[in-house]
């Protein structure tokens, strides 16, 4: 019997993912009874290993659990980690000793997106990430599953107030930069090197009014091609890894 706080990953990666790097928050794993798959045993061998509860089911069990995610014959029974609370920003700014980066997600409401603006986030090595309390999805089993473990491994921030967090990060000393198409500075010319934050907008519609008048300055990523826009987790992801290239972390 699960919880209120436990919540269900599904898939081959995410349940590896969890055991590797969250394994305090794993309680249990259930497997496809009869799989053969190589990687399923591996899961099995590495939870026994790691003191972990699992156990063979049949794969109706697993379906009725999974709730129509893909789940490749595994899911766990995941404790997750406690939301990082509004007022921890501070201290996490200040850690960041002058190189804080904060992504700052306005109402991006795919959870595959948001999963994947998660996971480049983590391996990028963002200090912080906000996301709004309404008109965003959630953290959920699916942004889990996509963000492979990301979202229970780095600081996410929900938010009542979005601008007046993103006020509160600029008294902290973080110069934020909206990612906007129409913008005239480039994000290759812009200065990333110390205290920044990135703004991206949600899904078709973009930032709201009152997210792009709060932020410092509007950037935009320079594209050759025909294609009018890149979907929010692309651009998500090429913006962070210029501030990553721009701070020397690409070397």
């Amino acid at each position: 019997m699960s919880s209120k706080k436990d919540n269900w990953v599904a898939g081959i990666n995410a349940v590896a993912s969890a055991l590797e790097h969250d394994l305090e928050h794993v309680r249990e794993v259930l497997l496809e009874a009869g799989s053969k798959n190589p990687r399923i045993t591996e899961i099995e061998e590495t939870a026994r290993r790691r003191d972990v509860s699992v156990r063979r089911v049949p794969l109706q069990s697993l379906e009725g659990i999974a709730g129509g995610l893909r789940h490749q014959g595994a899911v766990a029974r995941y404790e997750a980690a406690k939301a990082t609370d509004e007022k921890e920003l501070p201290g996490l700014v200040e850690a960041a000793a002058g190189k804080a980066l904060v992504l700052i997600l306005d109402g991006v409401q795919d959870p595959h997106n948001l999963g994947a603006c998660l996971r480049s986030a983590a391996a990028a090595g963002v200090t912080a990430v906000v996301i709004p309390k309404d008109k965003a999805a959630p953290v959920n089993a699916t942004v889990r599953k996509t963000s492979a473990g990301a979202a229970d491994r780095i600081p996410v921030v929900s938010v009542t107030n979005l601008a007046r967090t993103m006020r509160a990060l600029q008294e902290m000393g973080v110069w934020l930069y909206g990612l906007d198409g129409e913008a005239k500075a480039s994000i290759h010319a812009t200065d990333f090197t110390g205290n920044v934050g990135l703004v991206m907008g949600g899904e078709g519609e973009g930032m709201r009014r009152l997210t792009r008048e709060t932020c410092d300055g509007l950037v935009r990523i320079p594209m050759p091609g025909e294609m009018e826009s890149l979907n929010v987790s692309v651009a998500t992801g090429v913006a962070l890894f210029e501030v990553v290239r721009q701070r020397g972390g690409g070397q």
